[in-house]
């Protein structure tokens, strides 16, 4: 009997102290964001519809807001690994963007800052021999990633639309490249 008491007590203790501990996600510091997988997708319009071109693969990699320690993401992006939901379409796009000559693009995000919710940054996207540079582009913060946009002409980039059967389809020289960063 008597030994069931402090048994009981340290129980009691015990559930107490770890009921009302925090979850771990406020153990970690708000001013780091992990980033596990890079994600980008070129969306367009032709004169026969909408296209959807994608490339995801892991990417490892920590933000440091309010730090001189890193505030920036470098990240090499193979062109032949696009997918566009037909082999005609990969293939179009492969040429369009002179794969065989240029073969990884590089997307630099840079000068990462907080922005009420989200986050304003400068971006460094090269493709083919230009590069596109944009100062303050906004990340939008969601739960899981933080996702940004562009919107670009093929002629900002030298680049020209492709056209099929002698210019009956051809595709738009807007376009709009997105950008997710999924986070860990």
């Amino acid at each position: 009997m008597y030994q069931r008491v402090p048994l009981m007590v340290l129980g009691l203790v015990l559930i107490l102290l770890l009921g009302s501990a925090k979850p771990i996600s406020f153990l970690i510091d708000q001013n780091i964001i992990i980033i596990d997988k890079l994600e980008i997708e070129i969306l367009g319009n032709s004169t026969i519809g909408k296209f959807n071109c994608s490339n995801s693969f892991p990417y490892k990699d920590t933000i440091y807001l309010n730090s001189n320690i890193k505030n920036s993401l470098k990240s090499e992006i193979s062109m032949s690994d696009f997918e566009c939901g037909n082999r005609i379409m990969n293939k179009d796009l492969k040429t369009t963007v002179k794969s065989t000559k240029f073969p990884k693009s590089t997307v630099t995000i840079t000068n990462i800052k907080p922005f009420g919710i989200n986050y304003k940054c400068n971006l460094n996207f090269r493709i083919t021999d230009k590069t596109l540079s944009l100062q303050n582009m906004i990340l939008k913060n969601n739960k899981e990633s933080l996702e940004g946009s562009v919107e670009v002409k093929f002629s900002d980039i030298a680049l020209e639309p492709p056209t099929k059967m002698g210019g009956i389809i051809k595709v738009k020289d807007e376009f709009v490249i997105h950008f997710n960063l999924h986070k860990l």
